[in-house]
């Protein structure tokens, strides 16, 4: 056990746990602690793994993430995702592509009350496929659409994935919130443009129907009203100081449950399932918190974070240099690991490389989730394609990777300007 405490060690025994299938909460708290002993001694190490997970499970902000994720739950069963592509589909019906554009900007919406990615995925899959292919929409077009769209699910606040970095990093969970809004409606642009870049340079010929009078498009949206007031209230309330995003999230919850009586879908039946979900997942990325608060302790102990920066300070002792460098690593895990389990992994080492460089951690962290999207579209582990797959049985992953090719790009091209114009992301956190 002692070679755990050679960080590369410690880094190529986690790996391995990974491959082999252990849970990530297991194999994070595993590593952490046999290597936090290898360093300090039995005794330290196991009061320093009581103390992580005691004082983490009392953490009143943790709050937050039961609560979303509560939020995100009733949202799905109030069936609002349909509303959302309906009215979308009523503004956009009489352009080339129209059911797809819709996809995509419903996959926004529903994002902005959801939290998740794979739930926004397998959500407008059940909904927006079936009309796509009533319309003659080639099948890589169209699931392309819907797993692009549904990664806009872990950006677009609330967002669980912000939530587990702000603990991590110990910055305002509401900011993480906040800055995640103009790089989400960036995402819808990039990925609407991805549709029409499709269509135009494969030459492909879509029905279109007719424009629907103003009157027949403003009525669609009134099915709209209550996502809209819900982001609003949640996130204006963060906004203005109103209240924290602890408490925001407690409204969020009461508001979507609102939202599913008053759509007529609550049932006492439903509820219990909705509450069950909702706490299992709970359960779950708790150990998985947990575990990576463990490994950041390994991190810290081992002196892993020095050795790193003095890593990326290889290529170039300059900031760019350094989150260039950050990048590419980023893209390179991002096809071997799951999205969730790369930032868990990796942020506890890179944050405070970056940090030293100057960097704001709250433009870091969506950095690091806008990295998180395309790892959730690219193969061999786009967790998107897969749940698109699970539910389109008849659809080869093949096809559905390569129709995913121009919103890659797209979201390189986000990357690069998140990079070069960093207002746009701190421009609103900056302003409350």
């Amino acid at each position: 056990m002692e070679l755990l405490a050679n960080w590369p060690v410690g880094m190529a025994a986690l790996f391995v746990l990974l491959l082999v299938g252990l849970p990530i909460s297991i194999a994070l708290t595993l590593i952490g602690l046999l290597g936090t002993v290898s360093i300090i001694g039995w005794n330290p190490a196991l009061s320093l793994l009581s103390t992580t997970f005691f004082d983490q499970g009392k953490n009143y902000s943790l709050s937050v993430l039961p609560l979303f994720l509560l939020m995100g739950n009733f949202v799905v069963q109030s069936g609002i995702a349909k509303e959302l592509y309906e009215a979308a589909h009523a503004w956009l019906r009489h352009r080339k592509g129209g059911l797809a554009l819709a996809t995509v900007i419903a996959c926004g919406g529903f994002s902005s009350v959801c939290g998740s990615s794979m739930a926004t995925a397998a959500t407008m899959a059940r909904i927006s496929l079936p009309s796509m292919r009533r319309y003659g929409y080639p099948d890589d077009l169209s699931t392309a659409s819907i797993a692009a769209g549904g990664t806009l699910g872990i950006l677009i606040p609330p967002s669980v994935i912000l939530v587990f970095y702000g603990i991590m990093t110990q910055q305002d969970i509401g900011k993480l919130f906040l800055a995640g809004i103009i790089p989400g409606i960036l995402g819808i642009l990039g990925y609407t443009t991805a549709v029409w870049l499709s269509i135009r340079f494969r030459g492909i010929e879509l029905a279109t129907e007719p424009k629907l009078p103003l009157r027949d498009r403003l009525r669609a949206l009134k099915g709209t009203l209550g996502a809209i007031i819900l982001f609003i209230f949640v996130m204006g309330g963060i906004y203005l100081g109103v209240f924290t995003p602890t408490e925001s999230a407690g409204m969020g919850a009461a508001g979507a449950l609102l939202l599913t009586i008053l759509s007529g879908k609550f049932t006492i039946s439903s509820a219990f399932v909705t509450l069950f979900d909702a706490a299992k997942t709970t359960a779950m990325m708790f150990f998985i918190l947990f575990g990576a608060l463990t490994f950041t302790n390994y991190v810290n102990f081992s002196g892993m974070t020095g050795d790193m920066q003095a890593f990326v300070t290889y290529f170039g002792d300059g900031p760019t240099s350094v989150i260039l460098t950050i990048l590419v690593i980023y893209l390179v895990l991002g096809c071997v690991l799951e999205g969730l389990s790369m930032i868990m992994l990796t942020v506890p080492i890179f944050y405070p490389v970056v940090a030293a460089q100057g960097f704001d951690l709250i433009w870091f962290g969506v950095f690091v989730v806008v990295i998180t999207e395309i790892s959730y579209i690219t193969p061999p582990v786009g967790m998107n394609a897969f749940v698109l797959r699970s539910v389109v049985k008849d659809v080869q992953l093949g096809t559905i990777f390569r129709g995913l090719v121009p919103f890659v790009l797209m979201d390189v091209v986000r990357i690069i300007l998140l990079i070069l114009v960093p207002g746009l992301v701190l421009f609103l956190p900056n302003s409350m």
